[in-house]
């Protein structure tokens, strides 16, 4: 699964990694994006030729619930069923994102001790992660616009902490995930494979990323630090 990531890219380089047009936006960096809060996407809206950030909450809310609550179970989509399931299948049709991180935690569970690991690509450039989104309208009229992230199985790298992780949609391939005029399931479920090992890395990190409340430079340094 993919349940917390890092956000810390200054805008510059969000830009020149997803092909947004010139402008200028302020990206605080978040060392512990949680499931609930806004998270940055890349999106292209059908009619628009452009790439362009929006802000979603993370936890996606199908048009047709008739309770928000059901996305704080909706953070992820598996890439074997995103396009069948009835809470998904639109979104993977028509209204597809990416989130940006920087990286991503995982745990490794042995008994009942949960040690996290920080993974990002070699590069260290940010990643695209691949979403759906959702516009909810409530019945007072307000809006509510969520998100999900699609997993996959792990790759060699990963398998050795969790069996699955987030679809790491290559840079080459982006423009064909986001295309809204792109609604062939089997050429876009072909994107969500594994991502190759050889480009990642991955390393434990301190505990104090487990509590939301923290946020901090601090969360993805190596632990134990090295002397």
């Amino acid at each position: 699964m993919c349940g917390r990531f890092v956000q810390v890219s200054p805008f510059h380089v969000v830009a020149e990694t997803f092909g947004i047009p010139e402008g200028a936006a302020e990206l605080h960096p978040r060392y512990n994006v949680s499931p609930g809060q806004s998270v940055l996407t890349v999106i292209r809206p059908a009619g628009e030729k452009a790439n362009r950030l929006a802000w979603f909450r993370w936890g996606l809310v199908p048009s047709w619930s008739k309770d928000p609550s059901i996305g704080n179970r909706m953070i992820n989509a598996r890439a074997e069923t995103v396009a069948e399931k009835p809470g998904f299948k639109r979104a993977f049709q028509k209204r597809r994102c990416l989130v940006a991180a920087d990286g991503f935690y995982e745990w490794r569970r042995t008994g009942k001790t949960r040690s996290p690991f920080y993974v990002r690509l070699r590069t260290g450039e940010p990643m695209g992660l691949a979403g759906l989104y959702e516009i909810w309208a409530a019945p007072g009229g307000e809006t509510l616009e969520t998100c999900t992230i699609i997993t996959t199985r792990a790759n060699a790298l990963l398998e050795a902490v969790h069996d699955r992780m987030p679809v790491i949609i290559p840079r080459d391939r982006q423009a064909l995930w986001l295309d809204p005029e792109r609604r062939d399931a089997e050429s876009l479920a072909g994107l969500l494979e594994p991502y190759p090992p050889g480009g990642m890395e991955m390393y434990e990190v301190s505990r104090a990323v487990n509590s939301p409340q923290n946020d901090s430079p601090e969360l993805i340094r190596p632990y134990p630090a090295k002397s």
